[in-house]
């Protein structure tokens, strides 16, 4: 017991020790950044005040704080990095970091992280960098209410917002992302989470998974990109509350789902989206109480995609409900509300009587020549898919929902 206690006096002193030794450099606009970092000691916190710094390729080792006064604006001049870190239990905060380099062969960031632990990135603005927030094979990131914006007009002129390679066990969460290649870019990337953020005009995706498993997208609002979400070669994701608005182009959609596995796509709203979601290769996925408002197509479900389940969603306004390329049907539609839905309930259950059938055949024919959207709302299209309802040829006879819902779900 007595060796105990000396043991506990001993770590209390040495911790006190430490708090005791931890203190603050303060420097102001025109001193260097790199020489008070060489200067500090694990435990340190470097303030830099407000001001113009024109430094780059500032390098941080140990475990000390970086925390700006009033936004110091760090001004890279043009020339690669900003700052690159490698170490543990670093906090880099308050900063605005300008004009990086533009190069694709080291990629040029803002802050760059690599090899690096526990480490917070807190507060920051980055504006005109290539890469704004970079990070490989690091583990234990806190990415928090930074904000990013770049002005670059062509993708290739530009890399992605906030850059995670061979990561795991990170938050991302109340991020501004707008203006880049991909907002968030995550590959080799496990046990993330992704949260509370607004992605909005950047070029390619809002948000773009690659061989990234076991992770999640939480209440995040993606608009206005060049498609919203694109989850690639991967498996159990969550994707719950998120938005996707206003994706539109020939080739834009809420989500782009490519060979992905056992996922769940939950309580989401996709608004005006040129198609809401686009699948192919994928399987074992739950979606449920999504819901599809205002799309060119709420659904292109490919024939290579199968044991999916659609259940309880909201199907409104859409000017196709679901395509697809092929007869063969995998998947299981039931209890969704479908707006188009003519059918009746004698029963008074809220479950009509008779079966929906999503797939109409002006769908199957725009999706075969995509020139005939022209004819759309047309006299002639309009009889044929009743024609077709009667008497099924050319529309998957098996796609159908044979318990849709009378009235749409209340998801508020």
């Amino acid at each position: 017991m007595k060796n105990l206690t000396k043991l506990t006096l001993f770590l209390l002193f040495c911790c006190s020790s430490l708090v005791l030794n931890a203190g603050q450099i303060r420097i102001k606009a025109g001193e260097s950044i790199q020489k008070a970092v060489d200067r500090a000691v694990s435990g340190d916190t470097v303030i830099l005040e407000s001001g113009n710094y024109p430094e780059s390729g500032i390098i941080i080792r140990k475990s000390i704080s970086l925390i700006g006064e009033n936004y110091p604006v760090l001004d890279g001049q043009g020339k690669g990095n900003v700052i690159l870190v490698a170490g543990k239990n670093i906090l880099i905060e308050g900063l605005k970091i300008i004009n990086t380099g533009k190069s694709n062969m080291d990629d040029s960031a803002g802050i760059k992280f690599f090899d690096s632990e526990d480490c917070i990135i807190r507060n920051n603005i980055l504006e005109e960098t290539f890469f704004g927030l970079h990070f490989s094979n690091s583990k234990r990131l806190s990415i928090l209410d930074n904000k990013i914006n770049a002005t670059s007009e062509r993708e290739f002129e530009v890399g992605n917002g906030i850059h995670l390679w061979k990561c795991s066990h990170s938050v991302i969460a109340n991020n501004q992302v707008s203006g880049h290649r991909d907002g968030i870019y995550l590959e080799f990337v496990t046990d993330t989470q992704a949260k509370e953020n607004l992605i909005e005009r950047n070029m390619r995706y809002g948000l773009h998974f690659m061989f990234a498993h076991d992770n999640s997208y939480i209440r995040n609002t993606f608009r206005q990109n060049g498609a919203g979400v694109a989850v690639m070669y991967t498996k159990n994701v969550l994707m719950q509350e998120n938005r996707f608005e206003e994706n539109w182009g020939a080739s834009a959609y809420g989500i782009l789902l490519k060979d992905i596995s056992d996922s769940k796509v939950i309580g989401n709203i996709f608004l005006k989206n040129t198609i809401g979601i686009y699948m192919e290769g994928s399987s074992r996925i739950d979606f449920e109480e999504n819901t599809f408002n205002e799309n060119g197509w709420a659904l292109k479900l490919m024939a290579s995609c199968d044991q999916n389940l659609f259940q309880a969603n909201n199907f409104t306004n859409n000017t196709f409900d679901i395509s697809t390329n092929g007869s063969l049907v995998l998947n299981t539609l039931t209890e969704n509300y479908w707006d188009k839905y003519e059918g009746y309930d004698l029963d008074r259950d809220s479950i009509g009587d008779v079966p929906f059938r999503p797939i109409n055949l002006y769908s199957v024919i725009v999706e075969k020549i995509p020139a005939s959207v022209i004819l759309w709302r047309s006299f002639m299209v309009n009889l044929l898919d009743k024609m077709e309802k009667i008497l099924p040829t050319l529309t998957p006879e098996d796609m159908m929902d044979e318990s849709p819902k009378m009235k749409p779900y209340d998801f508020s």
